[in-house]
């Protein structure tokens, strides 16, 4: 195996601290570094070490990083400690680091200092797992790795080793001229989400030979139950002894095909979910997040760990691909165009996006902004596009002259300034079918799912048509927009709506009545309600909206009861966050990795406190 040195510059940037800055922060961290050996000596028991003040603590964090990259109070923090969909609270800082090296010295002195650390990329989070919740016993530091950006490419591209501040859309873009795709592809959640972000998450994503992003190779530190840091390198890569090297090292790229190990012994993707995802009378979901088969060290980590690099494996495009865009009334219609697509077909669909024909209202008026944002811009543009709502949403906080929510106004605005962005015949199959499933295919799958579907369509339930390549770009787009097209309806509709509950959720591989039939009184409690999900892999995505004055808490614990009756696993892909309980395996593995409760204590409802209370 071989590494390439190709390297895209717009990506991988390690650091733009000048030689002069970096030998002064070398100095600093030496004289830190020195008085926290003789404060040792004087407490043997450094677990019992007192608590660093919020002054001192700040300005160890600065002498590291520099005063620009440490940010203070809540004008220049909710950025970062407001959750991308829901939940969000307060931190002592948000630290920035610029390179591996930093983050290294600030994990240091927040555990010396036995601060809470959250771990964040992009935070595009749909639960709230990475920014603070609640009350803790001890100073709270949001580390935010964006800066942090990089991609080294294995044997021609074949596997690669991410930093954490990449996102999946760069690395979609690296590997796009070498004819191989990420695990992930745009629309998981959010355009702007990190690689490294949906490895601590499970998440599964839209692509259905490739289940949960996954892998046992990673580089990560993490606390003892000696209260002591550590790294640990499982990459699989040679990179010396002592933690500064190896990050400088990792972060950098220098490493040769000698240093790489070629052993099986440890997966970089999860290999047997193809597999896995077909047997489809099994009693059990497909993927969860709290499935013992895919935790391992990093993997379902939840920040529970500080994960600094991953080496993952890369997949091969397919050549050519066809999509058909499939309209039923039938619920059993669609079970069993499921059962025979994995049980017969020598091909597994690319991926299967299902949406109800309420999430096809509701994204087609609240989510057109943003399909027609994609379409003109390109993604590349569109973290600005993030960018200057959240400095939007800041302005308003500051000025509460300002009408709330005023950049989702804005951006509902701009939408209807063009004309209908969807195709006719997308329009015509919402009038006639209540379920949609967008079904894409590749090499020899075309024309299995093609000679399969012309027998079965047109039938008393349904019918289908192969999509154009506008068209098909258009009802993915369509598709991924439903999520944040949800929010927005509550955000435009707060007179009417109390909130929004959003589930996740993983049904048995063989359970033929997919779609939830609720009981009348509590169906009349929702405003809307908005199904979508990865249709083959039986994870969907449910968003109900409530009416003004409904219990949000107690309607929840109504829908989680008719789940748990379903014999569903809930969540399926976004993690627990502080939205839902940590079930034993979820809350054992999160204990193993941090026994001390240093990072990112509370998920899942599982103790705040310093050593699990």
């Amino acid at each position: 195996m071989a590494i390439s040195n190709i390297t895209a510059a717009k990506i991988l940037h390690p650091s733009r601290i000048v030689q002069g800055k970096r030998q002064a922060h070398d100095r600093i961290w030496t004289f830190y570094a020195d008085h926290r050996d003789s404060a040792a000596v004087m407490n043997t028991d450094s677990m019992m070490a007192p608590r660093a003040s919020p002054q001192s603590l700040t300005r160890a964090l600065q002498d590291i990083v520099g005063r620009r990259h440490v940010l203070t109070g809540p004008a220049r923090t909710s950025r970062f400690t407001t959750g991308y969909r829901w939940g969000g609270g307060p931190a002592l800082a948000v630290v920035r680091p610029g390179t591996l090296v930093e983050i290294w010295r600030v994990l240091s002195v927040c555990v010396d200092a036995r601060a809470i650390v959250i771990m964040q990329s992009a935070n595009t989070g749909l639960t709230g797992g990475s920014t603070p919740h609640g009350t803790y016993d001890r100073h709270v530091i949001v580390i935010n790795t964006l800066r942090i950006k990089g991609i080294h490419l294995i044997n021609g591209g074949q596997q690669v080793v991410c930093l954490p501040g990449t996102t999946l859309h760069e690395l979609e873009t690296l590997l796009q001229p070498l004819g191989r795709d990420p695990h992930s592809v745009i629309g998981s959640s959010c355009i702007g989400a990190s690689v490294l972000g949906g490895i601590c998450n499970n998440s599964g994503g839209a692509l259905i030979q490739r289940g949960p992003a996954y892998t046992e190779m990673a580089l990560f530190a993490q606390v003892g139950n000696d209260g002591q840091l550590r790294l640990v390198n499982h990459l699989g890569i040679t990179l010396g002894e002592e933690p500064e090297e190896i990050l400088r090292r990792v972060e950098a790229g220098t490493f040769g095909p000698d240093d790489i190990e070629l052993s099986d012994d440890r997966r970089a993707s999860d290999r047997d979910y193809s597999d896995h995802v077909r047997k489809i009378d099994e009693h059990t979901p497909a993927r969860f997040n709290a499935d013992q088969a895919r935790l391992y060290e990093a993997s379902g980590s939840a920040g529970r760990v500080a994960l600094l690099a991953a080496r993952l494996d890369t997949f091969p495009k397919d050549a050519a691909t066809a999509t058909f865009y499939i309209g039923s009334s039938s619920v059993s219609d669609l079970a069993q165009l499921r059962r025979d697509v994995l049980r017969d077909f020598n091909a597994l669909p690319i991926s299967g996006e299902y949406f109800h024909r309420e999430a096809f209202d509701v994204a087609a008026l609240y989510g057109k902004d943003m399909v027609i944002a994609i379409e003109r811009l390109g993604t590349a543009r569109l973290p600005l596009l993030f960018s200057l709502k959240s400095r939007i949403d800041e302005l308003v906080r500051k000025l509460p002259v300002l009408p709330e929510h005023l950049s989702d106004r804005l951006l509902q605005l701009a939408g209807r300034l063009f004309a209908d962005h969807l195709p006719q015949r997308m329009r015509q199959y919402r009038d006639r079918f209540a379920h949609h499933l967008v079904l894409k295919m590749g090499g020899t799958g075309i024309s299995e799912a093609q000679q399969y579907l012309e027998r079965r369509y047109p039938n008393q339930a349904g019918d289908f048509f192969q999509c154009t390549e506008a068209e098909a770009a258009k009802a993915f787009l369509h598709r991924f927009a439903i999520a944040g097209a949800a929010m927005r309806y509550r955000a435009l509709h707060g007179r009417e709506v109390e909130d929004i509950i959003s589930l996740d959720v993983a049904l048995r591989r063989n359970d033929a009545e997919w779609f939830e039939q609720l009981p009348v009184p509590l169906d009349d409690k929702f405003v809307k309600k908005i199904y979508y999900g990865h249709f083959f892999c039986h994870v969907f995505h449910q968003d109900y909206v409530l009416a003004k004055g409904a219990d949000a808490a107690a309607v929840k614990r109504q829908l989680l009861d008719i789940l748990d009756d379903r014999g569903a696993e809930y969540p399926a892909e976004h993690n627990v966050g502080h939205l839902y309980e940590a079930k034993p395996t979820l809350m054992e593995h999160y204990r193993a990795l941090d026994p001390t409760n240093h990072f990112n204590p509370g998920l899942g409802g599982t103790s705040r406190r310093e050593h699990w209370g």
